[in-house]
């Protein structure tokens, strides 16, 4: 089971440097955060998506199709009731709280589908590279590159002590939610060491390497901005720019809403 996002295609996207990736990526967080209307956060959703067509990376989304409708209709229900508008709609349910909590749903949708179409065109190591030529330190960079590297190592690991005790007889596919959550919750403790004896093994190893002995490091791969990278950070800060303008003067939020 391949648990990593990265899909090695040859597209102009994972030619981009990582550092035109990572600003691009930033940048479709802060336009999300600034709207919160439901019209501007679909035409925003659709540049997005148009975004990682275009890099033919749109395959990976398969793979969180219902983590997306899950997220989004709890977002949807949750706003739905606990924020207040003007217009009644249904029952306890008013239009603006609909519409903020619809904008919501999609908002949070496409943050994540930018970062997978981020984590789908850029390997671990030219994310580390990027940040560090950002100007981040070495160390804060390789921590939060690898961070993403272990995310798929400890599923793995969860999938491998799940298998393992359905091997002792374990049936979790058996009874209702609550039922399973209970079988799963003695599964906790097996996971929990595994990650710390992983993460003390890591830590040894990077201690036994001289990590953070030298201030500056070299890499074995390099990056260089081209014509397209120019355009692409270029583009990205206009859309900035623009966003931030149309917010000041009062579009794309819902009006009438009360939090």
């Amino acid at each position: 089971m391949n648990l990593f996002l990265y899909l090695n295609k040859d597209t102009y996207m994972h030619r981009l440097d990582p550092r035109t990736k990572i600003i691009v990526l930033i940048a479709s967080f802060i336009i999300g955060i600034l709207f919160s209307s439901p019209i501007s956060l679909t035409v925003f959703s659709v540049a997005v998506i148009v975004y990682g067509a275009t890099g033919k990376i749109l395959g990976n989304l398969k793979r969180i199709w219902f983590i997306l409708l899950t997220i989004g209709i709890f977002t949807i229900i949750m706003w739905a009731f606990f924020a207040q508008g003007t217009t009644p709609l249904l029952g306890p349910v008013e239009l603006e709280s609909l519409l903020y909590g619809i904008a919501m749903a999609i908002k949070i949708d496409i943050m994540i589908i930018a970062g997978m179409i981020f984590l789908s065109s850029t390997k671990i190591e030219e994310i580390s590279l990027g940040l560090m030529k950002l100007g981040l330190p070495y160390q804060a960079a390789f921590a939060f590159s690898t961070a993403i590297r272990l995310v798929p190592t400890i599923i793995a690991n969860c999938y491998t002590i799940i298998e393992a005790q359905k091997s002792r007889g374990l049936n979790a596919d058996e009874g209702n939610i609550i039922q399973k959550i209970k079988k799963f919750v003695p599964l906790l403790i097996p996971v929990f060491l595994s990650i710390i004896r992983s993460t003390n093994t890591f830590g040894m190893a990077l201690e036994s390497k001289g990590f953070g002995a030298q201030k500056f490091r070299s890499s074995i791969i390099d990056s260089k901005f081209s014509k397209i990278d120019f355009f692409i950070i270029s583009l990205s800060i206009i859309c900035i720019v623009i966003s931030v303008y149309l917010r000041i003067i009062g579009y794309g939020v819902v009006q009438g809403v009360i939090l």
